[in-house]
């Protein structure tokens, strides 16, 4: 069954064709207390050049409210950086070359800082200005030796920066033993956080920063279109409890066991603590909104149900809230699009918190 699951993973990763969400066809959002029943996804871009795989990912908010994203293809193209203007609503290109970024987020700079992935991508952590457009690598490698593939990114009240490495695709061979959850201090020291997950995905932190929420997504291989043999693990979301010293200090809990779905990629929080989950499975692609203890309290379709792995539309990838008048909008990457819905509460930025 697990195998059969790869394989859904591994075709809604290659769609080649371009398709959109139809608000209309979709389901009606549940969870009244989040959101409201009539709510509906908002199209808002989905990509036009001719490159080849992939998807869109990492939604991450400017202070002016800009929303800026990835758009990632397979192969040796760079993959890219987009920005969408809620005020114009244009999307133009930030960066051409992205180095395969994946997961972003701003700094309490106004910095935005980028996970670099493999396939031809940086493998590292980098933070652009993007008055002036220039990049500087943060952190590429951990006791010498490259990062697998550096795929979700967040930041705790201090500032230092937290990102995941598994390893998805790519032929660069891995040099890490572990596929680790790693922190990157002010003065350029990576610190390993745990290694105590199969492949650690997306990443957040509750709003008092005394937990680190981390999806474990194990399809099982290191490359798609390897001839390794797939040994799916779990799909599961993990809490781990933090301390002010910003390291885990006891033992994690499962809060959601997506079982044998594929599960949960990026992820968010609002500023009542609870979790925005990018589900992809087949059976209910979408947003599953579950508060600290797992509990699901809304879900936001994003695709039609009991879809078949050869014709897939509608998988979230990532999230993020919008800030100011945009503070109850949630920001989705869909398949290669992005969209947005409005909700009934916040979302929360530790960078953006005043102190």
């Amino acid at each position: 069954m697990r195998r059969g699951l790869l394989a859904v993973w591994v075709a809604s990763v290659l769609m080649s064709q371009v398709s959109f969400v139809v608000a209309e066809d979709l389901a009606k959002p549940s969870g009244e207390s989040i959101v409201s029943p009539d709510a509906k996804l908002e199209h808002l871009f989905t990509r036009s050049a001719k490159i080849e795989g992939g998807l869109t990912e990492g939604p991450a908010v400017a202070p002016d409210g800009a929303i800026y994203f990835s758009d990632i293809p397979f192969g040796k193209d760079p993959g890219k950086i987009m920005k969408f203007d809620p005020k114009t609503k244009q999307t133009t290109v930030f960066a051409e070359d992205s180095g395969k970024s994946n997961g972003l987020i701003f700094d309490s700079n106004g910095h935005l800082l980028a996970a670099e992935g493999a396939d031809f991508g940086g493998r590292g952590i980098s933070r652009w200005d993007v008055k002036t457009g220039k990049k500087t690598v943060l952190a590429d490698r951990y006791q010498g030796k490259h990062f697998n593939a550096p795929n979700d990114i967040c930041v705790d009240g201090q500032g230092r920066i937290y990102f995941t490495d598994p390893k998805y695709v790519g032929a660069e061979p891995r040099e890490q033993e572990h596929r680790s959850v790693y922190r990157v201090d002010a003065d350029g020291t990576v610190t390993e956080i745990t290694h105590e997950v199969g492949k650690p995905n997306g990443i957040a932190f509750s709003p008092d920063g005394k937990t680190m929420y981390l999806a474990d997504h194990d399809n099982g291989v290191d490359r798609i279109g390897s001839d390794e043999k797939p040994k799916p693990g779990a799909m599961k979301i993990y809490a781990f409890p933090m301390g002010a010293d910003g390291k885990v200090n006891g033992p994690r809990k499962t809060i959601v066991d997506f079982g044998d779905q594929s599960g949960c990629d990026g992820m968010a929080v609002d500023e009542k603590g609870n979790i925005y989950l990018t589900s992809r499975g087949l059976k209910r692609p979408g947003i599953l909104v579950v508060d600290p203890t797992g509990k699901e309290v809304a879900f936001i379709p994003t695709g039609v149900p009991n879809q078949k792995p050869d014709s897939l539309v509608g998988f979230p990838s990532n999230v993020e809230f919008g800030v100011g008048d945009e503070a109850n909008v949630l920001y989705i990457t869909i398949d290669k699009s992005l969209y947005r819905i409005a909700l009934k509460v916040k979302g929360f930025h530790v960078q953006y918190v005043k102190k």
